[in-house]
């Protein structure tokens, strides 16, 4: 087993069951700064279930999860929020009551640990440089025109984006994306990737679960396979998806792990 890297994250033998089923089985991943890392594989192979675990909205039944270097592995959600990492999902999750400006701004206030005050209508610390990540992440994903609106004004492509803008709201060092191209149109899709590679290009580390093998191939660095709740395969972009065992895993019947 490989030393664990001292920035990104990291996850060794991590496990998670339900019942008798392990939905994650023994995995390790390395997630490193400045690179878009892929997570592919077919449905039910325990992709979603993994980011639970790395996020910290589950608790792994064995193995451990590193954001850069230091063990998080029985901290919650919301405390590695603070410390750096950022979780979409793959249902949008977003408060359509709140304008769109509002909605990023939560995620600005997350990051720094301002949640509370935030949505009592509080000054927050610091908050010149929460309005300024606000701004900027409403700036990059082309939502600035409709930050006054309320969110349940939005299409589904453009609510994809608005929970796109809330977690790069948070300034992370982690970004974990659960199919964040899903319902998006082309300009939208294109926007994102150039968002995600200026991302890496500052030393943000990515981990997106992906089915637009097309999108991956052009974005991803990494890809990493997993199958039944394992890695299969976990290499180079162009070398992961021209191996055979790509495909035949992407055919498995449905009956897989949870």
């Amino acid at each position: 087993m490989s030393a664990a890297p001292t920035s990104g994250l990291t996850a060794r033998g991590l496990v998670r069951r339900f019942g008798g089923i392990a939905a994650v089985d023994g995995v390790d991943l390395d997630v490193p700064p400045g690179r878009i890392t892929a997570l592919v594989g077919p449905n039910g192979a325990g992709k979603s279930t993994l980011f639970d675990c790395l996020s910290g909205v589950a608790r792994p039944d064995a193995g451990r999860v590193l954001l850069a270097g230091r063990d998080v592995t029985r901290l919650p959600d919301h405390a590695r929020a603070r410390l750096g990492l950022a979780r979409t999902f793959q249902q949008i999750a977003v408060f359509p009551g709140l304008t769109v400006g509002e909605n990023t701004r939560l995620g600005a206030e997350q990051g720094r640990g301002g949640t509370v005050r935030g949505l009592l209508g509080l000054p927050a610390p610091g908050a010149p440089a929460a309005r300024e990540a606000t701004d900027r992440a409403l700036r990059l994903f082309g939502l600035d025109a409709v930050r006054d609106w309320s969110a349940d004004r939005l299409p589904t492509g453009a609510l994809r984006l608005l929970e796109l803008a809330r977690a790069l709201a948070a300034s992370p060092r982690v970004l974990l994306l659960d199919e964040p191209a899903a319902g998006l149109d082309l300009a939208q899709t294109a926007r994102l990737g150039s968002v995600l590679r200026a991302l890496a290009a500052e030393g943000v580390a990515l981990l997106l679960v992906e089915h637009d093998v097309e999108l991956v191939a052009r974005l991803a660095d990494t890809v990493c396979v997993m199958a039944r709740g394992r890695v299969l395969l976990n290499g180079p972009t162009a070398e992961v998806l021209a191996d055979p065992r790509v495909a035949g895993a992407w055919g498995e019947a449905a009956g897989a792990e949870p």
